[in-house]
Order: C-alpha cells, then sequence, then structure tokens
C-alpha cells in the first residue's frame, strides 16, 4: 500500500509540474536565441563569427546560418559548453557573464532578458523549432522618423517582429540599436539620446533583428524662441525640398553668392576649367537678369562639358592602357565622349555597355568586359557603378549591412559568367605580368557555363538587384521582366540584363545616377558615399533625393536636363559662408562646402594663368590634363613620366584600377604642400621662356594692368584696394622686377582662394 501511494503521489507530481512546464513555451532558437548571440556580439567578424571562429568555437557571420550555429550548439565539440543538468554552469552562460575568463569581456548580466532566454533554452533541452515555426518576414521601428523640439534630447524607439503566422512581437531587448554618429548614443533599449547643442543635429539610427534591418531618420531641434527662417526664393523643387528640411531643423541657408564665386564655381564644375579673365569680366558686368542661366546653357553646350564628363566616365569604367591598350583607350574614351556629346541617356549608355561585345577596337564598349576578367570582378563593378550597391560583402557570407545575400551575388554575377575572350595578339613587352594586354581581343559569350553558389554546389539562378518597395518600388518584382530559373543555353544573358537596365522605371537606376550627378556639382551625395545605397545608410533628405530621381526620370534619364536643373537651384548657387545657424550642417546643404581643385584642374589652371604648356609624357605639348584619355600618372608606360604625369599622381588623379569615385583621392599630404611651395611643375611653369612672366616685362602695360589682369584670370575678380595697394608698394620697391612678378603670381597660385573651388 505505501508503495501504490508513493507511486500515485510522483505522478500527481508529475503531472502538475508536466503542465506547468509545457504551459510554458521554451525559447525559439531562430527567434530567441539567434538575436541574442547576435546582440551580445558573438556572431561578429570579430569573435566567434570569424571565418576559423575563436577558442574552437565559430557561430555563421551575423547569425546567417541558424540551422548550422544549432547543430555547432547542440551536437558539435561545442556542445561541451552547455550543461543541461545545471544551466546556470554552462560556459556559455558563464563566459559573457564574465564569472570564467572570456576574451570578449563581459556580454551578459544575470538579471537580463538576454540570460534568461539563454538559461531557458538550455533548461528546456535545448529544442530545435518546428518546420511550422513562424520565420521573421518584416522589421517596424516607430517612430520612423523623429524631429526632436524644445529641449527634447531622447526618445524612446519600439521594435517589432512581424511574423509568417501574422503575429507581431516587441523586440526590443533582442534588436541590435546602432547610431551613425559617435556623438549621438542609443541604448541597448533603444533609447535614443543627443547631446546638448545649440545647433540642430541630425543622425540615422540602424536597427537589426535577425535577417532584417532598419533605418531610423532622427533629428534635434534646439530651443530658438527667436528664430525666423530665411531663404531665398526657390527657384524650382528642389529648392523646396532642401528648404523645407532646413525650416524644419531650424537652419537658415547662406545667402546666393556672388557673381565672381558663380562664374569660377560654374566654369569648374562644368568644364573643369577656369573662365578666362574676359568671359569672367563678361559675365559679371553683364546687367542681364537672366545672365546666371544663359551661362548655364552655354557652357552645357561647351566642348569643356563634354571633355570633363567623358574624364569622369573615363575614370569610372577603367580607360586605361595596361588592361585596354593604347588603341582600346581611344576608341572606348571615344565612344564615351560621342555619347556625352549626344547626351545619350544613361539607361541606354548602360545598356550599350554591359551589353558589349565583339573586337574591343570595332565594338567599343566591348571594352568594360575587357578590363574586368572574372565574373565576380564584372559584377561587382556593375553594380557599384550602375545600381550604387556594393555587392564584394556578399561574395562569402550574406551582406551584413545590407537585404543582398549569397544567392543575390551569385544569382546577379551569372549575367556574366558565359563571357570569353578570344585574344588575336598580344605584343605585351611584359611577358610575366599576366595583367597587361597589347593587342586586339574578341569579347564573346559561350552557349554554355553556369556560375556555382558555394553555398549550395550549384549553378546559381539569374537575379536581378532589385528591391521591393520604398524609392525604388518601380524596379520592383512585379515590372521587372520574368526571368526562367534555367535559362536556355542559347539565351544572351548580357542582353538579357541590359533590357532590365534600359527601362525607364528602374527607378534603383535612375536615383543611383541621380546622386552621382547631384555628388558632381556639390561633393557630397544626398546618399553619401554615392555607390552605397542600402536601407543602413539612409539618404540625408529623402524627399530631395525622391523629387530628383522624378526630374531626371521626367527628363528622359539625360544628364543636360537634369544638371541644368541643379545648376539653375539656389541650393547651388549658396554662398559657402555660413552663419551661427548653419555652421554644423554638413548633411543637408544649407551652404556650398569648398573644395580643393581636382588634380587635372589644378594643373590646367596652373597653365591657364602662366600662359604655357604642361608636358605629358607620350604626348605633344599642347592638351590640358581634362583632355587627356587615359592614365598617364606614372607617364606612359614605356616612356619617362613628365613633371605633369607626376603632378597629376601625387594631386590624386586615380589610377583607374577600381570601378569606384573613392579612387580619386582628395587627401591633403606634406608632399602635395611642398609641390606648391617649390616643387618641379610649379617653380618651373614660373620659368618657362615666352609665359606671363616673360609677356609682362616685355609688355608697355602698367603694373596695374598686370595685376588686374593676373587676379581676374586666376581668381575672376579683380583684386581689392588693400591688395593693389600692397602688391604695387611691392613692385615699386623690388630690385629685381621679374623676382618680384614671380612672387606675386607664385602668391595668388598658393592662395586658398585659387586653390579652392569656393
Amino acid at each position: 500500500m505505501p508503495t501504490r501511494l508513493a507511486f500515485q503521489f510522483l505522478c500527481v507530481v508529475v503531472c502538475l509540474f508536466g503542465t506547468t512546464a509545457a504551459s510554458a513555451a521554451p525559447p525559439s532558437f531562430r527567434n530567441d536565441v539567434m538575436p541574442i548571440l547576435s546582440r551580445a556580439g558573438c556572431s561578429l567578424g570579430t569573435c566567434h563569427g570569424n571565418q576559423h571562429g575563436k577558442g574552437g568555437f565559430k557561430l555563421s557571420l551575423r547569425g546567417q546560418d541558424p540551422a548550422a550555429d544549432f547543430i555547432t550548439l547542440t551536437r558539435s565539440h561545442a556542445s561541451r559548453r552547455i550543461n543541461q543538468l545545471n544551466p546556470a554552469e554552462s560556459l556559455l552562460l558563464q563566459k559573457p557573464l564574465a564569472l570564467v575568463p572570456h576574451e570578449g569581456g563581459r556580454r551578459l548580466r544575470e538579471n537580463s532578458t538576454e540570460y534568461s532566454i539563454l538559461h531557458d533554452w538550455i533548461a528546456a533541452g535545448m529544442p530545435a523549432d518546428a518546420p511550422s515555426a513562424p520565420t521573421l518576414v518584416a522589421l517596424h521601428v516607430e517612430p520612423s522618423e523623429i524631429t526632436l523640439y524644445n529641449n527634447q534630447r531622447s526618445v524612446q524607439l519600439e521594435a517589432t517582429a512581424e511574423f509568417s503566422d501574422g503575429t507581431r512581437r516587441r523586440i526590443n531587448e533582442l534588436a541590435v540599436f546602432e547610431s551613425s554618429s559617435p556623438e549621438v548614443t542609443v541604448t541597448p533599449g533603444g533609447e535614443l539620446q543627443f547631446p546638448e547643442s545649440r545647433t540642430a543635429r541630425q543622425t540615422s539610427v540602424t536597427v537589426r533583428y535577425l535577417h532584417q534591418q532598419s533605418a531610423v531618420m532622427a533629428a534635434c531641434v534646439p530651443t530658438q524662441p527667436d528664430f525666423r527662417f530665411t531663404a531665398p526664393e526657390p527657384a524650382n523643387v528642389l529648392d523646396e525640398k532642401v528648404f523645407a528640411r532646413l525650416r524644419q531643423l531650424q537652419i537658415n541657408p547662406a545667402p546666393l553668392c556672388s557673381d565672381a564665386v558663380f562664374v569660377r564655381r560654374l566654369y569648374l564644375d562644368v568644364t573643369g576649367r577656369l573662365p578666362t579673365a574676359e568671359q569672367a569680366r563678361s559675365f559679371i558686368q553683364s546687367a542681364a537678369a537672366d545672365k546666371r542661366s544663359r551661362l548655364i546653357d552655354e557652357l552645357l553646350d561647351s566642348p569643356g562639358y563634354i571633355d570633363f564628363q567623358t574624364l569622369r566616365w573615363c575614370d569610372l569604367l577603367r580607360v586605361e592602357d595596361k588592361t585596354l591598350d593604347a588603341k582600346g583607350v581611344e576608341v572606348f574614351s571615344h565612344w564615351i565622349r560621342a555619347c556625352v556629346a549626344e547626351d545619350r541617356p544613361l539607361h541606354e549608355f548602360a545598356a550599350a555597355i554591359v551589353a558589349g561585345q565583339g573586337s574591343t577596337y570595332s565594338e567599343p564598349p566591348a571594352n568594360f568586359h575587357r578590363a574586368l576578367r572574372t565574373p565576380e570582378e564584372r559584377a561587382e563593378a556593375a553594380a557599384q557603378v550602375f545600381l550604387g550597391v556594393r555587392l564584394q560583402c556578399a561574395r562569402c557570407h550574406n551582406h551584413p549591412f545590407d537585404r543582398w545575400t549569397q544567392d543575390d551575388y551569385y544569382g546577379w554575377s551569372a549575367f556574366f559568367a558565359r563571357i570569353d575572350y578570344k585574344i588575336l595578339e598580344n605584343r605585351r613587352r611584359d611577358t610575366n605580368d599576366k595583367h597587361e594586354f597589347d593587342g586586339e581581343q574578341i569579347v564573346f559569350q559561350k552557349p554554355a557555363g553556369e556560375m556555382l553558389n558555394p553555398a549550395t554546389g550549384k549553378p546559381a539562378a539569374l537575379r536581378f538587384l532589385q528591391d521591393s518597395g520604398g524609392l525604388f518600388a518601380a524596379a520592383s518584382a512585379a515590372t521587372a521582366p520574368a526571368l526562367a530559373a534555367a535559362p536556355e543555353p542559347q539565351q544572351d544573358r548580357l542582353r538579357q540584363l541590359a533590357e532590365w537596365l534600359r527601362r525607364p522605371d528602374n527607378s534603383r537606376f535612375a536615383a543611383t545616377q541621380a546622386n552621382r550627378i547631384w555628388f558632381q556639382l556639390f561633393g557630397q551625395g544626398i546618399v553619401d558615399p554615392i555607390d552605397d545605397f542600402r536601407a543602413t545608410n539612409p539618404p540625408a533628405n529623402p524627399e530631395l533625393l525622391q523629387a530628383l530621381t522624378q526630374e531626371f526620370i521626367r527628363g528622359g534619364l539625360k544628364v543636360k536636363p537634369l544638371m541644368r536643373l541643379i545648376l539653375n537651384s539656389r541650393t547651388w548657387q549658396l554662398a559657402s559662408e555660413t552663419s551661427d545657424s548653419n555652421r554644423d550642417d554638413q548633411l543637408l546643404f544649407s551652404h556650398t562646402t569648398p573644395r580643393r581643385l581636382t588634380a587635372e584642374q589644378m594643373l590646367d589652371a596652373f597653365s591657364q594663368v602662366l600662359e604655357t604648356p604642361v608636358r605629358f609624357s607620350g604626348l605633344p605639348p599642347g592638351p590640358l590634363a581634362v583632355e587627356i584619355s587615359g592614365v598617364r600618372t606614372g607617364g606612359h608606360r614605356y616612356s619617362r613620366p613628365e613633371a605633369g604625369d607626376r603632378f597629376l599622381a601625387l594631386f590624386g588623379k586615380p589610377g583607374r584600377l577600381l570601378t569606384c569615385e573613392c579612387e580619386r583621392s582628395a587627401e591633403t599630404t606634406l608632399a602635395q604642400t611642398m609641390e606648391l611651395v617649390g616643387g618641379e611643375v610649379l617653380a618651373g611653369l614660373l620659368k618657362q621662356p615666352g609665359n606671363l612672366i616673360d609677356t609682362t616685362l616685355n609688355s608697355p602695360d602698367s603694373d596695374s594692368n598686370f595685376l588686374d589682369n593676373l587676379w581676374w584670370t586666376a581668381l575672376a575678380r579683380s583684386p581689392s584696394a588693400g591688395e593693389q595697394t600692397a602688391m604695387l608698394e611691392y613692385l615699386q620697391q623690388a630690385s629685381y622686377r621679374r623676382q618680384a612678378i614671380e612672387d606675386i603670381t607664385w602668391a595668388v597660385l598658393n592662395s586658398h582662394e585659387f586653390l579652392l573651388k569656393q
């Protein structure tokens, strides 16, 4: 009897405790445990997400492979880190609590939600998710856009996960919150905190949960009871969007720039050259009310515009003679120049490049593929230049900061997998350099050839890099041409891709190119970097980017109409002088940011002011740096570099080895300073026979005329009364007249006003 009673009592206990345990479902490995490993930093590349793991324990990078991580934790040798009999003794908990030595330091607290979830999952026997378990379909963050006023400096963000079964769940304790500004912090629980400031601050907050990411734009506006918004009258929709955002943040834009600043800035931005003294005088002395818009039209139709745009595209498309050879450079750059001259729509231009096949001598666009020798290089270059996608990270793993997966990477690369080359001849001088080509090649597509996805070991299905919504909704899967999962062997993949790029409603392409044109004129993109469009790098002014893209599409995706619209805007014509209101603004275009002249602009400006040409290797005297087709920053490959070649290399001209605007450097160095102070180029031009100095010495004109002409040529204005007096006095007191003239000219050419585009 006692035995029977004991058995019955045991059954009651089991039923009671079993019912209680069953009533509380154990944590989900995919939806609860994996986010904690990511939030704690365990699955980052600097920790156990490293390619080789840490301390014998390896997780997938940023938790991109939950199935593999589950096996690692429960079935592999790493399972020794878990103690099911006493979960609290598990190394998986003790190390992040810093109860035992841990190289990563303390990552959890014992009374936290994260600790409880890990503990409960281990205590429940480390169950796997059922096949029918809900999966994440969307991440929502509220508020989606924030502007704080009246000395309010903090706000609580709420992150909500939406799952495949229709349920929603607050996941602030599981998500990762990151601010783009080091001065603006966000707590692990999602409270955004701005520092005390007298001016408006703006930041973006990235929220990550599992494979979904969302960005929130946030701004904090200090109390300014006496603020009164003042701005020039908007000239077009671009001004309306810029000024609306500035008004919201209580930032006053700068006034319009002077005519002298305008004419110099316009010539440099559109043609890459300085205006002549006569051109500058004529513009400034004109009383016409529409003289600015008329000069814009004139320069957009000038040969200088064609030269400058050709130079920009040659930089991006890697027009250099090591891989293309001299004739390839010539035919490709001439084709680009012809497209610029006719203002060929950029989607047609891009489509022709992507579909380029045939002889690299008779079919110029084929040179794009000649410079990129592997499917991966072609895929990454095309994505970055034409779609603003930096796809490189997805080659080895899902992109950590964007939506692109390995499947996307290899599906996109598959478009380029069948490209091959027939090398008719290669007259290279360095037989050990496999990257040097000198001779005609035929670019063609093989009838077969697949791109294998290393994650599956199977041929990758073709995929466009298309978005499901937002600014790029017009390029969504619903409007994109259908692709067969397994294309026919004879299918022309390049032409298929070209047709997709050619679609006028491909908003991702249109936004990327519109933003690139904006960058050319402002030195900063609305999305910046300009080839890194992603949810976690949102535009500084989304409404402005959307308006710019719509205007670009409305203009047939031609460069000139959009550039004309930007140049006529009050935003582009703002002065560079700042006020207390806009001094700290670096993102919203409240004033013009002075920029140093590019290498070509600076060298051509020296040549123009001193009235003497610069020598380049392999070329006769005469051409400007902006007119050179290829890359001669080290001189012609088999001839001694001239001073001009070395100058361009020193001041950041790209070698065209990357398909990226970032290859052009604007960094200042001590070597550049020494070159300007007493380097071979400027010193040589000042001493060159027949230059401005010689002309001045042999001219009957007065010293005042010399100074006036020098100032107008270099600075697009006349010297001020103080400058005129000081320079005349210096000339009159000089014992050696030539040296005095050289000194004054050197001083002007080294002034900030000359070296910077105001």
